[in-house]
């Protein structure tokens, strides 16, 4: 198996500050102290519930993560003297943690509003039961904090796989997405592909600015949403396989039977890649989608070559 190396900056997210009205927009949340303008500093994807330093274990406590009160830590607060409760409230909000989260639609109390604005710490309230609020939580720092970069090509979801199409500019990668399009599949980004990594996986999706918009050489731009239907269009895509559009010549060695096994490694992850040559006359879209479909066959189980084989050796 062989590699084909991109320059795809990886860019890690070591912090990241979102807007606290975002935040509470995105995450269904109610706000219950935060300036308007305030921000929460994002910078590990785990989310922590303070039980233990609530009752006075400080030690290994981190920080930096969001922290979640559930029904245990409310009413552990609730069953203690108000000195006591004061003084396990300070210990929360003088680690000066992102944001304090309360689940079940508990109420913070007035203690505890007062040491948040004291230390300036944002509290907000979630209708949600703790687990659900965690994994919210959760799948959002996965892909608020997930390490991305550029690519430049087309991806394409064909027959239900997320094809990247790339190769040198003049190619035709649009014009062949454009008829994909037109063949009932559909477009998640055209010319810069978002690429991030998400757990063992690469999504891709289209930055918002230039989302479903296309460039055509001798057209000009185009809305695809507008001209073909919501149903051609997809927000993001994990990208499955690799098609690289390679200019023909002569001297040009490429896979006739599909023996080669090559990846593109995206953010440290391989994707498989086929390389297919551009000629004269030859139909791109038909081709890439074959590859798509033999792709997901293979996926399946079946192997068109290796049944070749069984058939020639009967």
């Amino acid at each position: 198996m062989s590699n084909d190396h991109r320059d795809f900056k990886t860019v890690k997210r070591i912090e990241k500050s979102v807007a606290l009205d975002t935040f509470a927009k995105e995450l269904n949340l109610k706000k219950r102290y935060g300036e308007g303008d305030a921000e929460i500093k994002l910078s590990t994807m785990s989310v922590n519930r303070p039980g233990l330093l609530l009752a006075g274990f400080s030690d290994y406590f981190e920080g930096k993560r969001i922290q979640v009160l559930g029904n245990a830590e409310f009413y552990f607060l609730a069953n203690i003297d108000v000195n006591e409760k004061k003084e396990a409230l300070r210990r929360l909000y003088s680690n000066n943690v992102p944001c304090v989260i309360y689940s079940n639609g508990h109420e913070p109390t007035e203690i505890s509003l007062a040491l948040a604005k004291e230390y300036n710490v944002p509290v907000l309230i979630s209708d949600t039961s703790t687990s659900d609020l965690i994994n919210d939580l959760v799948n959002y720092l996965n892909d608020a904090l997930a390490p991305d970069c550029s690519v430049h090509g087309v991806l394409m979801e064909i027959s239900g796989v997320g094809v990247l199409i790339t190769g040198h500019s003049g190619l035709g990668k649009s014009e062949t997405a454009l008829e994909l399009v037109h063949r009932g599949h559909r477009l998640v980004a055209d010319d810069a592909v978002i690429a991030k990594r998400i757990k063992n996986e690469i999504i891709g999706t289209s930055a918002e600015n230039i989302k479903f918009f296309m460039e055509v050489r001798g057209i000009g731009i185009i809305d695809v949403r507008s001209m073909f239907g919501v149903g051609s269009v997809i927000n993001e895509k994990e990208i499955e396989l690799v098609v690289e559009l390679e200019k023909w010549t002569e001297e040009s060695a490429f896979d006739r039977i599909g023996i080669d096994q090559r990846v593109m490694n995206i953010l440290g992850i391989d994707i498989p890649l086929m390389k297919i040559p551009v000629m004269a006359g030859r139909n791109l879209a038909i081709v890439v989608e074959v590859a798509a479909r033999n792709f997901r066959l293979k996926r399946l189980g079946y192997d068109a070559l290796e049944e070749l084989i069984k058939n020639i050796g009967k």
